[in-house]
């Protein structure tokens, strides 16, 4: 049974930084393609970065660019979301997600976290 749990959400004031855990079961990051997604209400789930499990190349979405980092350790089925320079914007319920194939749409991905809220104040 696969189980994706994400930590480390929390209320942060603008510039600041918080990272973002997804640990991981029944699965090997290894060979799954490992995203992160964000959910703000009234919008719909937007991609925020991925990382490979091919090469380990990473993706980030424009607008996070810069400020984000995705990373994994595989030894600790462990993925992780460093994010800097928060803005209000930013605020969101973040999920990890994984597949076996990649792609940056919430539809690509076949299983899910239940999430962690992100707030950033102003």
């Amino acid at each position: 049974q696969v189980q994706l749990v994400e930590s480390g959400g929390g209320l942060v004031q603008a510039g600041g930084s918080l990272r973002l855990s997804c640990t991981t079961s029944g699965l090997s990051l290894s060979t799954y393609t490992m995203g992160w997604f964000r959910q703000a209400p009234g919008n719909q789930r937007e991609f925020v970065a991925a990382i490979n499990w091919i090469d380990s190349s990473t993706y980030v979405a424009d607008s996070q660019k810069g400020r984000f980092t995705i990373s994994r350790d595989n030894a600790k089925n462990t993925l992780y979301l460093q994010m800097n320079s928060l803005k209000p914007e930013d605020t969101a319920v973040y999920y990890c997600a994984a597949t076996r194939y990649g792609g940056t749409h919430y539809q690509d991905y076949n299983y899910w976290g239940q999430g962690t809220q992100v707030t950033v104040s102003s």
